[in-house]
């Protein structure tokens, strides 16, 4: 009779999920290695098959390594900057101070902008706000557009990636920093620990955990930035901030080589899998309970 019940509640509850998963993940995912073995072009009924040409057709494309390069730059800008503003802004609204939820919730309210509609407001704030405050006071920094220099239009790109997710990982950092043991603390306080040795010895391992999960997750999304990238410098000026998810868009709907799109996507799936693989196992092993 359990085993009864157990059945059906798999069926009513976890079935569902399960098939879903399955026809929008696993399937295509499966479908999208075939793929990477015919001459389609997105458009034509007929899928020849022809091996391993669309990879040889991945290391000819030196834009595409050219794109992966400056995907990499981004992503290391952008978890260390995002983790490190983050931990420090969870720290401080967790210390007591007057109006911290009105703070944490001010905080996350860019993460709740979709990335499309937040780059194109982000390209009208550098522009023409920037613009117009760089001719009215005369610095420099602002007189032209960010989104004409290749340097500053990366930068920008940068800028506007770590406002957006910081303020989730703020709210999963002050998880951590409400979970930590009052009890853990206050001997650590008796011992005579204080400012960054408490931090660097008590707080960081017991927060391992909380680290452990906003690296896993800016990691994934810095590198399968594509929205944010398209809507505020699509890849301007010139293809010099075109990161690996809109070239390989590019590759594969635009040029109609969707095989060798379809490979390159494949490629950057693998190379993001084994790179926050590592970090999983190897921030796990730092991790301590209290």
């Amino acid at each position: 009779m359990r085993a009864k019940n157990n059945g059906k509640d798999f069926c009513m509850f976890a079935l569902p999920g399960m098939f879903c998963f399955f026809a929008v993940v696993i399937v295509p995912f499966i479908y999208g290695i075939y793929l990477t073995l015919t001459d389609w072009n997105g458009v034509a009924k007929v899928k020849n098959f022809i091996g391993l040409k669309n990879f040889a057709g991945v290391v000819k494309d030196g834009q595409f390594w050219t794109s992966l390069l400056l995907t990499f730059k981004y992503v290391i800008l952008v978890v260390v900057l995002v983790n490190v503003l983050a931990f420090v802004i969870a720290y401080l609204l967790t210390r007591g101070i007057k109006g911290q939820n009105f703070f944490r919730a001010g905080f996350f309210t860019p993460n709740l902008i979709g990335g499309i509609v937040l780059g194109y407001i982000w390209q009208f704030v550098f522009s023409r706000v920037f613009v117009s405050i760089g001719e009215s006071t005369g610095w420099s920094l602002f007189e032209v557009s960010w989104l004409s220099d290749p340097t500053k239009a990366f930068a920008a790109l940068v800028l506007v990636s770590v406002w957006q997710l910081s303020g989730y990982m703020i709210l999963i950092y002050v998880a951590g920093f409400m979970g930590l043991s009052e009890d853990v603390m206050e001997a650590a306080s008796i011992d005579g620990a204080s400012g960054w040795i408490k931090l660097k010895n008590i707080i960081m391992p017991l927060m391992m955990s909380s680290v452990t999960i906003c690296l896993f997750l800016t990691l994934s999304r810095a590198f399968m930035v594509y929205d944010v990238n398209l809507s505020l410098t699509a890849g301007a000026p010139y293809g010099t901030t075109e990161m690996a998810a809109m070239h390989v868009y590019e590759k594969a709907f635009t040029s109609r080589q969707f095989g060798v799109g379809q490979a390159e996507a494949l490629i950057l799936f693998i190379i993001v899998a084994c790179i926050s693989g590592i970090q999983v196992y190897l921030t796990k092993k730092q991790e301590v309970e209290a």
